[in-house]
């Protein structure tokens, strides 16, 4: 017997849906690795019966190299497309390892996810040393009297990012240095690199390594992440464009410590995965 799934993506983020609510399978990393293999994604989106009578499913979130993200803003956008395509009501709710996420329709196809709120202690990002301040923290690449990079930012969007400022995206190899990056000592649960250079008060361009997934065309978490240490450390004001390499993302910190994270979603095509791909974690 054969799965359906859904290929979508948010802004160039390549996501795959598969809804495993009312079915047995369930998703190891395992086979989530085998259904990267026949299906490439940036996250591997599974929907399983709620476990909240307020919620419509329990999410869990699978990185192409078999990891666990507990955060995917894009991913979660194209979620709640399908949700709303099958009659959801607007806003409707999904639990995540990251927390009850609130998903609402904006008009004009967008959707709006609340990410929830942002942690900036260094043991809630977490980093494998103290830091007071994480608005900017000691790491640096390159000659030690001429870095290339240095001094980011870090946050904890549901899961752990540190954001390089610069003048230019494209002035860097993130392909060659975001992997030394994420597996830096300094994070010891690895973390998204970007690079954010402010356009203006109110918009920022995004460049993203993301963690398990390697280069990606956008990160909604990430763009949340950029936003919000942007206004922390007073680049920008509170609500911003961010522009990534697929398209745009308006990100909203609010004053009640919320992150509204607004975007559109494409679906791309439908299909069907083998049953034996679930076969050992039926077993």
């Amino acid at each position: 017997m054969s799965i359906p799934y859904v290929k979508m993506n948010g802004i160039g983020n390549e996501i795959v849906v598969l809804d495993l609510r009312g079915r047995a399978e369930t998703v190891t990393a395992d086979a989530a690795r085998a259904i990267g293999a026949q299906e490439p994604f940036d996250q591997l989106m599974v929907l399983y019966a709620p476990r909240r009578p307020d919620t419509l499913a329990y999410m869990r979130i699978f990185n192409i190299d078999g990891s666990e993200s507990f955060a995917c803003g894009n991913g979660t956008r194209c979620v709640g497309t399908r949700l709303f395509e099958a009659g959801a009501p607007s806003p409707c709710f999904v639990e995540s390892r990251a927390g009850i996420l609130r998903i609402a329709q904006a008009g004009g196809g967008l959707v709006t996810v609340d990410m929830g709120e942002p942690r900036f202690a260094w043991s809630d990002i977490p980093l494998a040393e103290p830091f007071a301040d994480t608005r900017a923290i000691e790491l640096q690449i390159g000659p030690i009297d001429a870095p290339i990079l240095h001094s980011p930012s870090v946050a904890n969007i549901g899961n752990p990012h540190a954001i390089f400022w610069v003048d230019d995206v494209e002035a860097y190899d993130l392909a060659a240095i975001g992997p030394m990056l994420e597996n830096h000592p300094i994070f010891p649960e690895r973390a998204n690199i970007s690079l954010a250079h402010v356009t203006s008060s109110d918009a920022l361009t995004l460049k993203v390594w993301e963690r398990g997934a390697g280069l990606t065309r956008a990160c909604g978490s990430a763009a949340c992440a950029a936003a919000v240490s942007a206004a922390r450390t007073r680049r920008t004001g509170r609500k911003v464009r961010v522009t990534l390499p697929g398209g745009h993302l308006v990100i909203e910190w609010t004053a009640e410590n919320r992150i509204l994270m607004t975007g559109a979603t494409e679906f791309e095509h439908d299909g069907l995965l083998p049953d034996d791909i679930f076969a050992p974690a039926a077993a």
